[in-house]
């Protein structure tokens, strides 16, 4: 008999301890899970930022007749945007914006030739890109 209520306090010593380590793992689990949520959402707005960011670094650098480093940041950004097409999950770019993205993705060996080239012209080519490019992937909003 008292071999039994030794198995007895031996289990509500384990049950209690399972409840006390669950009472402190769940909500550590659920912020773990929201903060990888958030860094996910913010990877995301990096991953754009970046990539309009080598855009309008292309724009400047041709304006100011720097073709070579504009012809660099055009293709980082060409290259960025294509990757980012081709993730297939967590991907920055929604099925729509990348369709949206197609026409300007297609422009990418005229102007990295013009920038090669050192053509005036590819400023203007690249300011369009850059509109096309805000007017398919808006600027998040905070």
């Amino acid at each position: 008999m008292q071999n039994l209520s030794g198995w007895k306090r031996a289990a509500l010593y384990a049950t209690t301890l399972v409840v006390a380590f669950l009472l402190g793992f769940v909500p550590m689990w659920l912020s773990a899970r929201e903060r990888r949520r958030q860094l996910g959402e913010t990877q995301k707005s990096l991953r754009l930022a970046v990539m309009q960011n080598e855009l309008a670094s292309a724009v400047i650098d041709a304006r100011r007749g720097e073709y070579e480093q504009a012809r660099r940041a055009a293709s980082n950004f060409f290259t960025a945007v294509r990757a980012e097409m081709d993730r297939q999950q967590d991907a920055a770019i929604s099925a729509e914006q990348a369709a949206a993205l197609r026409p300007v993705l297609a422009e990418r060996d005229e102007i990295i030739t013009l920038l090669a080239r050192s053509d005036p012209a590819s400023a203007d080519r690249l300011t369009q890109l850059y509109l096309a490019f805000r007017s398919a992937v808006p600027p998040a909003t905070r």
